[in-house]
Protein backbone atom coordinates (compact mmCIF):
# COMPACT_ATOMS: atom_id res chain seq x y z
CA UNK A 1 0.00 0.00 0.00
CA UNK A 2 2.71 2.37 0.67
CA UNK A 3 4.56 1.83 -2.53
CA UNK A 4 1.31 2.60 -4.31
CA UNK A 5 0.98 5.75 -1.99
CA UNK A 6 4.65 6.91 -3.11
CA UNK A 7 3.47 6.34 -7.24
CA UNK A 8 0.43 8.49 -6.94
CA UNK A 9 2.13 11.34 -5.03
CA UNK A 10 5.14 11.10 -7.43
CA UNK A 11 2.12 11.39 -10.38
CA UNK A 12 0.83 13.92 -8.77
CA UNK A 13 3.68 16.02 -7.76
CA UNK A 14 5.52 15.89 -11.58
CA UNK A 15 2.04 17.18 -12.90
CA UNK A 16 1.59 20.09 -10.68
CA UNK A 17 5.75 20.88 -11.20
CA UNK A 18 4.74 20.79 -15.26
CA UNK A 19 2.31 23.36 -14.64
CA UNK A 20 3.81 25.82 -11.90
CA UNK A 21 7.38 25.57 -13.18
CA UNK A 22 9.45 28.65 -14.25
CA UNK A 23 11.32 26.84 -16.55
CA UNK A 24 9.40 27.50 -19.11
CA UNK A 25 10.00 28.10 -23.00
CA UNK A 26 11.08 31.96 -23.56
CA UNK A 27 10.26 33.93 -26.98
CA UNK A 28 13.66 34.43 -27.95
CA UNK A 29 13.57 33.82 -31.53
CA UNK A 30 10.30 34.09 -33.91
CA UNK A 31 10.49 31.76 -36.26
CA UNK A 32 10.61 28.47 -33.71
CA UNK A 33 6.93 28.30 -32.68
CA UNK A 34 6.89 25.46 -34.04
CA UNK A 35 9.62 23.65 -32.14
CA UNK A 36 8.05 24.82 -29.01
CA UNK A 37 4.73 23.26 -30.26
CA UNK A 38 6.58 20.33 -30.82
CA UNK A 39 8.39 19.75 -27.41
CA UNK A 40 4.93 20.74 -25.88
CA UNK A 41 3.48 17.62 -28.18
CA UNK A 42 6.16 15.23 -26.82
CA UNK A 43 5.79 16.31 -22.67
CA UNK A 44 1.71 15.69 -23.42
CA UNK A 45 2.24 12.34 -25.03
CA UNK A 46 5.28 10.86 -22.48
CA UNK A 47 3.63 12.73 -20.22
CA UNK A 48 0.15 10.96 -20.77
CA UNK A 49 1.87 7.52 -20.82
CA UNK A 50 3.94 8.19 -17.46
CA UNK A 51 0.94 9.47 -16.02
CA UNK A 52 -0.99 5.99 -16.79
CA UNK A 53 1.98 3.46 -16.41
CA UNK A 54 2.45 4.41 -13.17
CA UNK A 55 -1.42 4.98 -11.73
CA UNK A 56 -1.37 1.34 -13.34
CA UNK A 57 1.40 -0.21 -11.48
CA UNK A 58 -0.17 1.51 -8.29
CA UNK A 59 -3.83 0.16 -9.08
CA UNK A 60 -2.31 -3.48 -9.62
CA UNK A 61 0.14 -3.08 -5.95
CA UNK A 62 -3.59 -2.45 -4.29
CA UNK A 63 -5.62 -4.64 -6.39
CA UNK A 64 -3.40 -7.70 -6.67
CA UNK A 65 -1.74 -7.39 -3.14
CA UNK A 66 -1.23 -10.80 -1.57
CA UNK A 67 -3.88 -11.67 0.81
CA UNK A 68 -4.16 -15.35 2.51
CA UNK A 69 -6.22 -18.02 -0.24
CA UNK A 70 -5.51 -15.92 -3.46
CA UNK A 71 -3.70 -18.01 -6.46
CA UNK A 72 -2.13 -16.16 -9.40
CA UNK A 73 -3.87 -16.66 -13.07
CA UNK A 74 -1.87 -18.08 -15.75
CA UNK A 75 -2.13 -15.83 -18.72
CA UNK A 76 0.69 -16.26 -20.80
CA UNK A 77 -0.95 -14.51 -23.65
CA UNK A 78 -3.49 -11.42 -24.69
CA UNK A 79 -3.69 -11.06 -29.02
CA UNK A 80 -6.38 -7.96 -27.83
CA UNK A 81 -3.92 -6.57 -25.29
CA UNK A 82 -1.03 -6.76 -27.18
CA UNK A 83 -2.18 -5.22 -30.31
CA UNK A 84 -4.26 -2.21 -28.70
CA UNK A 85 -0.25 -1.43 -27.10
CA UNK A 86 1.06 -2.10 -30.71
CA UNK A 87 -1.39 0.51 -32.01
CA UNK A 88 -1.25 3.06 -29.54
CA UNK A 89 2.40 3.11 -29.28
CA UNK A 90 2.60 3.45 -33.08
CA UNK A 91 0.45 6.35 -33.15
CA UNK A 92 2.40 8.13 -30.02
CA UNK A 93 5.64 7.34 -32.01
CA UNK A 94 4.05 9.21 -34.96
CA UNK A 95 2.31 12.16 -32.84
CA UNK A 96 6.03 12.95 -31.96
CA UNK A 97 8.47 12.47 -34.81
CA UNK A 98 6.31 13.56 -37.39
CA UNK A 99 5.68 17.11 -36.54
CA UNK A 100 9.72 17.45 -36.21
CA UNK A 101 9.78 16.83 -39.70
CA UNK A 102 7.71 19.63 -40.17
CA UNK A 103 10.23 21.93 -38.24
CA UNK A 104 13.15 20.52 -39.81
CA UNK A 105 12.00 21.59 -43.03
CA UNK A 106 11.54 25.46 -41.94
CA UNK A 107 14.61 25.21 -40.11
CA UNK A 108 16.67 25.05 -42.97
CA UNK A 109 13.79 26.94 -45.50
CA UNK A 110 15.89 29.84 -45.41
CA UNK A 111 14.09 33.67 -46.05
CA UNK A 112 15.04 35.27 -48.63
CA UNK A 113 16.08 38.78 -46.69
CA UNK A 114 17.87 36.57 -44.32
CA UNK A 115 21.66 38.27 -43.45
CA UNK A 116 24.19 35.47 -43.94
CA UNK A 117 26.79 35.39 -41.28
CA UNK A 118 29.90 32.26 -40.82
CA UNK A 119 30.64 30.77 -37.44
CA UNK A 120 34.04 28.92 -37.37
CA UNK A 121 34.45 26.32 -34.98
CA UNK A 122 38.03 25.34 -33.60
CA UNK A 123 39.19 23.88 -30.94
CA UNK A 124 38.34 25.47 -28.46
CA UNK A 125 37.37 28.73 -29.76
CA UNK A 126 34.18 30.43 -31.91
CA UNK A 127 34.98 33.06 -34.55
CA UNK A 128 32.57 35.12 -36.81
CA UNK A 129 32.74 36.23 -40.37
CA UNK A 130 29.94 39.46 -41.82
CA UNK A 131 29.65 40.20 -45.93
CA UNK A 132 30.79 43.44 -46.67
CA UNK A 133 29.75 46.18 -48.32
CA UNK A 134 28.62 43.72 -51.23
CA UNK A 135 26.60 41.55 -49.02
CA UNK A 136 28.18 38.69 -49.84
CA UNK A 137 30.59 36.58 -48.42
CA UNK A 138 34.26 35.74 -50.21
CA UNK A 139 35.24 31.77 -50.68
CA UNK A 140 36.81 30.28 -47.85
CA UNK A 141 39.12 27.18 -47.37
CA UNK A 142 40.75 25.49 -44.54
CA UNK A 143 43.53 25.14 -47.25
CA UNK A 144 43.79 28.92 -46.86
CA UNK A 145 44.27 29.19 -43.29
CA UNK A 146 47.46 30.91 -41.91
CA UNK A 147 48.55 33.17 -38.87
CA UNK A 148 47.06 35.73 -40.85
CA UNK A 149 44.49 34.53 -42.39
CA UNK A 150 42.44 32.52 -39.58
CA UNK A 151 39.47 31.46 -41.04
CA UNK A 152 41.10 30.74 -44.45
CA UNK A 153 39.56 33.34 -46.58
CA UNK A 154 41.13 32.97 -50.38
CA UNK A 155 43.24 35.53 -50.92
CA UNK A 156 42.35 35.84 -54.75
CA UNK A 157 38.82 35.59 -54.40
CA UNK A 158 37.80 39.68 -54.80
CA UNK A 159 34.59 39.17 -52.92
CA UNK A 160 36.06 38.60 -49.65
CA UNK A 161 38.08 41.42 -49.06
CA UNK A 162 35.73 43.18 -47.68
CA UNK A 163 34.47 40.35 -45.14
CA UNK A 164 34.38 41.18 -41.60
CA UNK A 165 36.42 38.71 -39.94
CA UNK A 166 36.06 38.57 -35.67
CA UNK A 167 38.32 36.12 -34.17
CA UNK A 168 37.39 35.30 -30.76
CA UNK A 169 35.50 37.63 -29.81
CA UNK A 170 31.59 37.74 -29.01
CA UNK A 171 29.31 38.18 -32.56
CA UNK A 172 26.29 40.93 -32.93
CA UNK A 173 23.50 40.25 -34.76
CA UNK A 174 20.24 43.02 -35.11
CA UNK A 175 17.36 42.64 -33.92
CA UNK A 176 14.37 41.16 -36.15
CA UNK A 177 16.68 40.42 -38.59
CA UNK A 178 16.42 37.15 -40.02
CA UNK A 179 19.54 35.34 -40.06
CA UNK A 180 21.53 32.69 -41.85
CA UNK A 181 24.36 30.96 -39.78
CA UNK A 182 26.80 29.14 -42.12
CA UNK A 183 28.54 26.50 -39.70
CA UNK A 184 31.75 25.88 -40.45
CA UNK A 185 34.99 23.72 -38.93
CA UNK A 186 38.40 24.32 -39.06
CA UNK A 187 39.69 20.75 -37.76
CA UNK A 188 37.32 18.47 -35.57
CA UNK A 189 33.86 17.82 -35.11
CA UNK A 190 31.56 20.67 -33.33
CA UNK A 191 28.39 21.60 -32.71
CA UNK A 192 26.97 25.36 -32.72
CA UNK A 193 24.30 25.82 -30.19
CA UNK A 194 22.34 28.49 -28.35
CA UNK A 195 20.19 27.29 -25.82
CA UNK A 196 17.85 30.57 -25.73
CA UNK A 197 17.60 30.30 -29.47
CA UNK A 198 16.55 26.37 -29.38
CA UNK A 199 18.81 26.25 -32.25
CA UNK A 200 22.09 24.00 -32.54
CA UNK A 201 23.59 22.26 -35.62
CA UNK A 202 26.93 20.06 -35.99
CA UNK A 203 29.71 21.64 -37.75
CA UNK A 204 31.64 18.53 -40.09
CA UNK A 205 34.92 19.16 -41.05
CA UNK A 206 35.21 19.52 -45.09
CA UNK A 207 31.30 20.43 -45.04
CA UNK A 208 29.04 23.45 -44.72
CA UNK A 209 26.10 23.42 -42.95
CA UNK A 210 23.68 25.73 -41.69
CA UNK A 211 20.23 26.70 -39.88
CA UNK A 212 18.50 29.89 -39.79
CA UNK A 213 16.52 32.53 -37.07
CA UNK A 214 15.06 35.08 -35.95
CA UNK A 215 16.16 37.01 -32.66
CA UNK A 216 13.00 38.57 -30.98
CA UNK A 217 14.49 39.76 -27.97
CA UNK A 218 17.54 41.94 -27.07
CA UNK A 219 20.34 40.91 -24.94
CA UNK A 220 23.67 38.52 -24.83
CA UNK A 221 23.08 35.15 -25.15
CA UNK A 222 25.72 32.42 -24.84
CA UNK A 223 27.02 30.31 -27.90
CA UNK A 224 28.70 26.40 -26.91
CA UNK A 225 29.81 23.45 -28.28
CA UNK A 226 27.58 20.44 -28.07
CA UNK A 227 29.79 18.24 -29.70
CA UNK A 228 32.44 16.34 -27.92
CA UNK A 229 35.50 18.21 -29.43
CA UNK A 230 38.67 17.14 -26.86
CA UNK A 231 40.05 18.57 -23.79
CA UNK A 232 39.07 21.76 -23.87
CA UNK A 233 35.80 21.14 -25.18
CA UNK A 234 33.99 22.95 -21.97
CA UNK A 235 35.87 25.71 -22.46
CA UNK A 236 34.25 26.47 -25.68
CA UNK A 237 32.61 28.99 -25.51
CA UNK A 238 31.27 32.34 -27.10
CA UNK A 239 28.31 34.75 -26.98
CA UNK A 240 25.60 36.11 -28.95
CA UNK A 241 24.59 39.84 -28.58
CA UNK A 242 21.04 40.93 -29.84
CA UNK A 243 21.80 44.40 -30.81
CA UNK A 244 19.26 47.11 -31.73
CA UNK A 245 19.39 48.05 -35.64
CA UNK A 246 21.24 51.21 -34.97
CA UNK A 247 23.80 49.40 -32.41
CA UNK A 248 24.58 46.25 -35.02
CA UNK A 249 25.32 49.31 -37.63
CA UNK A 250 27.67 51.03 -35.09
CA UNK A 251 29.50 47.70 -33.87
CA UNK A 252 29.71 46.79 -37.21
CA UNK A 253 31.61 49.53 -38.80
CA UNK A 254 34.24 49.68 -36.25
CA UNK A 255 35.39 45.89 -37.42
CA UNK A 256 38.26 45.01 -39.20
CA UNK A 257 37.79 43.70 -42.81
CA UNK A 258 40.06 40.68 -43.96
CA UNK A 259 42.07 42.96 -46.26
CA UNK A 260 42.64 45.12 -43.67
CA UNK A 261 44.00 42.32 -41.29
CA UNK A 262 46.28 41.08 -43.81
CA UNK A 263 49.84 42.28 -43.74
CA UNK A 264 52.15 43.64 -40.82
CA UNK A 265 51.18 46.67 -40.75
CA UNK A 266 47.65 45.93 -40.44
CA UNK A 267 47.86 44.23 -37.17
CA UNK A 268 48.02 48.21 -35.60
CA UNK A 269 51.93 50.26 -34.84
CA UNK A 270 50.76 49.95 -31.24
CA UNK A 271 52.92 46.23 -29.78
CA UNK A 272 49.75 45.63 -27.35
CA UNK A 273 46.86 45.99 -29.74
CA UNK A 274 49.21 43.55 -31.82
CA UNK A 275 49.87 41.23 -29.46
CA UNK A 276 45.78 41.09 -28.29
CA UNK A 277 45.18 41.00 -32.31
CA UNK A 278 48.01 37.50 -32.75
CA UNK A 279 46.27 35.78 -29.27
CA UNK A 280 42.95 35.91 -30.87
CA UNK A 281 43.33 35.07 -33.96
CA UNK A 282 45.78 31.93 -33.00
CA UNK A 283 43.18 30.61 -30.70
CA UNK A 284 45.37 31.48 -27.20
CA UNK A 285 42.33 32.79 -25.62
CA UNK A 286 40.56 29.39 -26.20
CA UNK A 287 42.62 27.56 -23.21
CA UNK A 288 43.78 30.58 -21.38
CA UNK A 289 41.25 32.87 -19.43
CA UNK A 290 41.22 36.44 -19.12
CA UNK A 291 39.72 36.81 -15.79
CA UNK A 292 41.56 34.68 -13.63
CA UNK A 293 39.46 31.35 -14.08
CA UNK A 294 41.27 28.26 -15.10
CA UNK A 295 40.82 26.93 -18.10
CA UNK A 296 43.37 23.98 -20.16
CA UNK A 297 46.16 26.24 -19.50
CA UNK A 298 46.93 28.49 -17.13
CA UNK A 299 45.34 31.93 -16.67
CA UNK A 300 46.98 35.54 -18.06
CA UNK A 301 45.45 37.49 -15.68
CA UNK A 302 48.62 38.53 -13.44
CA UNK A 303 50.90 35.38 -14.95
CA UNK A 304 53.76 38.01 -16.40
CA UNK A 305 56.25 38.66 -13.08
CA UNK A 306 54.23 36.01 -11.01
CA UNK A 307 55.73 33.03 -9.21
CA UNK A 308 54.55 29.51 -10.28
CA UNK A 309 55.32 25.78 -9.21
CA UNK A 310 56.20 23.27 -12.11
CA UNK A 311 55.50 19.61 -12.80
CA UNK A 312 58.89 19.10 -11.08
CA UNK A 313 58.67 20.81 -8.18
CA UNK A 314 60.55 23.64 -8.79
CA UNK A 315 59.48 27.60 -9.32
CA UNK A 316 59.97 30.49 -11.49
CA UNK A 317 59.08 33.61 -12.29
CA UNK A 318 56.89 34.29 -15.33
CA UNK A 319 59.48 36.97 -16.93
CA UNK A 320 59.88 37.42 -20.77
CA UNK A 321 62.25 34.53 -21.41
CA UNK A 322 59.94 31.72 -19.33
CA UNK A 323 56.98 33.21 -21.31
CA UNK A 324 58.74 33.24 -24.83
CA UNK A 325 59.98 30.05 -24.28
CA UNK A 326 56.58 28.65 -23.12
CA UNK A 327 54.83 29.73 -26.29
CA UNK A 328 58.19 28.41 -28.85
CA UNK A 329 58.67 24.91 -26.64
CA UNK A 330 56.02 25.10 -24.66
CA UNK A 331 56.76 21.33 -22.97
CA UNK A 332 59.77 22.39 -21.69
CA UNK A 333 58.51 23.82 -18.22
CA UNK A 334 55.19 22.46 -17.03
CA UNK A 335 52.87 24.54 -14.67
CA UNK A 336 52.20 22.50 -11.75
CA UNK A 337 48.52 21.17 -12.21
CA UNK A 338 47.82 21.59 -15.79
CA UNK A 339 48.58 18.76 -18.79
CA UNK A 340 51.47 19.01 -21.87
CA UNK A 341 48.70 19.67 -24.50
CA UNK A 342 49.91 22.77 -25.98
CA UNK A 343 51.73 22.93 -29.21
CA UNK A 344 54.60 25.20 -30.27
CA UNK A 345 54.09 28.45 -31.85
CA UNK A 346 56.59 29.52 -34.32
CA UNK A 347 55.92 33.27 -34.07
CA UNK A 348 58.82 35.77 -35.22
CA UNK A 349 60.54 37.92 -32.78
CA UNK A 350 58.59 41.04 -33.73
CA UNK A 351 55.18 38.68 -32.86
CA UNK A 352 57.09 37.47 -29.45
CA UNK A 353 57.50 41.15 -28.38
CA UNK A 354 54.12 42.39 -29.20
CA UNK A 355 52.52 39.43 -27.13
CA UNK A 356 55.04 39.92 -24.41
CA UNK A 357 53.67 43.65 -24.59
CA UNK A 358 50.58 42.34 -24.33
CA UNK A 359 51.23 40.18 -21.40
CA UNK A 360 52.42 42.88 -19.09
CA UNK A 361 49.00 44.72 -19.35
CA UNK A 362 46.73 41.88 -18.00
CA UNK A 363 49.19 41.88 -15.11
CA UNK A 364 48.70 45.60 -14.29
Amino acid sequence: MALAIVLVLMVVGSVVFHFWSPWWLTPLASNWGAMDDTIMITFWVTGFVFIAVNLFIAYCVVKFRHSPGRKSAYEPENNKLESWLTILTAIGVFVMLAPGLVVYTDFIRVPKDAVIIEAVGQQWQWSYRYPGKDGALGKADNRHVTFENPLGIDPDDPWGEDDVVVVGAPAHIELDQPIKFNLRSKDVLHDFYVPQFRAKMDLVPGLVSYFWMTPTVAGTYEVMCAELCGVGHYNMRSSIVVDKKADYRKWLSKQTTFAQSQGREALGGDPVERGLLLTQQNGCIACHSLDGRSGVGPTWKGMYGSTGTLTDGTTTVADDAYLVESITNPGAKIREGYAPLMAAYPFSEDDLEAILAYFITLSE
